[in-house]
């Protein structure tokens, strides 16, 4: 049952990037165009999912267990380092010169478009290569 509504969960959150324009490249840039022809429909979408995601959150913060009784893992660590403002300052670049994000970049995968393969690869190639950065890192 659990995969189910994993599954139903990732379809109806693919759908609404879909349906959002999230996986459209072309719209995000324009988004992120802010010195020339902004687009700004998409900051109802992030201001929509950020409700959203408060909400979530402050309702999981109150529970010692999910809907489904697994327990809740939410994040412990508060503090802001050199990792946390190195990944997102990454990110950041990474959506702007693609226009892509995780999310929309696998749905897009999911759509058979040549540009969501090749972020797909590219994000797995990033990971693989931080965490061989990260094991040799630890071993001195």
């Amino acid at each position: 049952m659990l995969h189910v509504l994993a599954f139903l969960s990732g379809l109806v959150f693919g759908l609404g990037l879909l349906v959002a324009g999230m996986a459209d490249p072309a719209k995000v840039l324009g988004f992120l165009d802010l010195a020339g022809t902004w687009d700004p429909s998409l900051a109802f979408v992030m201001g929509g999912a950020i409700a959203v995601g408060l909400v979530a959150f402050a309702v999981a913060g109150r529970r010692r267990r999910s809907l489904l009784g697994a327990p809740m893992q939410l994040p412990s660590t508060r503090g802001i380092d050199r990792r946390l403002v190195v990944g997102a300052l990454l990110f950041g670049i990474g959506w702007g010169l693609a226009g892509i994000c995780p999310g929309p970049g696998v749905v897009l995968l999911g759509t058979g478009a040549v540009e969501g393969l090749v972020f797909v690869l590219a994000m797995l190639a990033g990971m693989w290569a931080y965490d061989r950065w990260a094991a040799h890192r630890s071993e001195e």
